[in-house]
């Protein structure tokens, strides 16, 4: 009788050592994956960071290239009064 009693607390031990060791893998396996995607949240992060840089300096390099086209255009437009002044129908 107390060999039957040894053998079902050992089972019992043996089980709950399994449930732990079950749960430890399970707690590190979701470590893991949170791990993961937080790397690859970090990932995404800095290439939207880059891609607004480079919005940024495309943009900055469209508005100069805009004022010299108003610079360019507004001088040609200086002289245009003088034009229709001189125009005889």
């Amino acid at each position: 009788m107390l060999k039957l009693l040894n053998t079902k607390l050992l089972l019992a031990i043996l089980a709950a050592l399994a449930a732990i060791g079950g749960a430890v893998a399970y707690q590190r396996h979701e470590t893991e994956k949170t791990a993961a995607a937080a790397a690859k949240a970090a990932a995404i992060l800095q290439q939207q960071q880059r891609d607004a840089e480079e919005q940024c300096k495309r943009n900055e390099a469209f508005r100069q290239q805009v004022e010299q086209d108003k610079k360019r255009h507004s001088s040609a437009a200086a002289h245009e009064g003088k034009t229709w002044q001189k125009y005889l129908p």
